[in-house]
């Protein structure tokens, strides 16, 4: 039996193939305009018995024979509690939004808060102000890492947060220390998310974002408690959909 997941977000989509309970392949590609076309693309030469869908993208499959679509909050939930079973809360850093989840004890959604209505937060204000302090993604977390100290930054807003780090760089301010600063406002944001629907025992952090060691070291001193990872943190959703299936099947 192979089943496959499908987590297509705004900015990449994520494949996990499981054969007979274990995971055979997995691949995250870039996301465009046409989705549609890149989920051909990655789905092609790779037969399945059944396919589940999350994500934007996910009513790509509505109609399609042997597929199921589940939100993004089940899926998250049914991958996380898979790789983490003693945690209860999730935070996800995607693209385009951030999303705090609460688990019970058998890994069912109690609660949970979803930043949509703007990028701030996300990783794409991740990019705008790496882009903006002239630093590639990864050497953006890199310096924010290593700084001692942190710029202040008040807007959270995209535009205005580039404007006043624009302003901050034409003062002579430390760069380093602007990035900190940016990656500090981003922490604060989401553990107000995170408090919102309770700071259960130990957090999972999940989403492209959770690959930056600056915001994952934040976080942890924020939170005052570990912080857990897997070792891709993209693919979490559509291996909840594997997850999803495997249960349906077994009902």
């Amino acid at each position: 039996m192979i089943n496959v997941g499908l987590d297509i977000g705004s900015r990449t989509i994520k494949l996990v193939v499981v054969k007979d309970h274990e995971m055979i392949h997995q691949e995250v590609v870039k996301n465009s305009f046409d989705n549609e076309q890149i989920t051909a693309n990655l789905l092609s030469g790779i037969p399945f018995d059944h396919l589940t869908a999350t994500g934007y993208g996910r009513h790509l499959f509505d109609d399609m024979p042997n597929c199921s679509i589940i939100s993004e909050i089940k899926a998250f939930a049914l991958g996380v509690h898979n790789i983490f079973p003693h945690c209860h809360t999730i935070l996800d850093i995607g693209g385009q939004d951030t999303k705090a989840i609460s688990l019970d004890d058998q890994g069912r959604m109690n609660k949970f808060v979803m930043n949509d209505k703007c990028a701030a937060g996300t990783g794409r204000f991740l990019e705008i102000m790496a882009n903006a302090l002239n630093y590639s993604l990864s050497d953006f977390g890199k310096a924010a890492f290593l700084a001692e100290k942190a710029e202040k930054i008040n807007n959270m807003c995209t535009v205005f947060a580039e404007s006043e780090v624009i302003s901050l760089l034409s003062k002579g301010a430390d760069r380093d220390r602007v990035a900190k600063g940016i990656h500090e406002s981003i922490v604060l944001r989401a553990v107000s998310q995170l408090q919102k629907v309770g700071l259960n025992d130990d957090i999972v952090f999940v989403g492209g974002v959770a690959y930056n060691p600056a915001v994952k070291k934040i976080l942890a001193e924020q939170c005052g408690r570990p912080i857990f990872s897997p070792a891709n943190p993209q693919i979490v959703g559509a291996l909840g959909c594997v997850k999803y299936a495997e249960k349906q099947m077994r009902n």
